[in-house]
């Protein structure tokens, strides 16, 4: 039996929960293959970007569930999940995720609108006559 790490991720309003264990390298997300949940390749390299900086690609499998959010998201919400299992899978791959900057939760969220305005910051348009 094989230990299994456990990570949560997220970013804007997706959530993600990352489970890890030794394997050949099979990734799922939310019991789909990763490279058919996600269809843009630079989204796919988002989420393998902390197993290439320890340099465990295709060591470990992954299984996460993901909800909330869009697609670009859920990628980097998975990331950061993944970056926080890694860690407690091997507590001395830390020091490089860290300095590779995944294991900071990105802060920023969409603008709330604001009353007598078009958008958070756009104007209604402005006529003189």
């Amino acid at each position: 039996m094989t230990e299994t790490s456990y990570g949560t991720g997220r970013r804007k309003t997706a959530t993600a929960r990352v489970f890890l264990r030794e394997g050949t390298g099979e990734m799922t997300v939310n019991g789909v293959g990763m490279d058919d949940y996600f269809g843009s390749e630079v989204l796919k390299m988002i989420v393998r970007q902390p197993l290439q900086v320890v340099e465990k690609e295709g060591e470990l499998d992954m299984r996460a569930t993901v909800c909330g959010g869009g697609s670009s998201g859920q990628a980097g919400a998975i990331r950061h999940g993944l970056s926080r299992a890694l860690v407690e899978f091997e507590p001395t791959f830390r020091e490089s995720l860290k300095t590779a900057g995944f294991m900071t939760r990105d802060p920023r969220r969409k603008e709330r609108k604001k009353y007598g305005q078009k958008g958070a910051r756009a104007r209604f348009q402005f006529s003189k006559r």
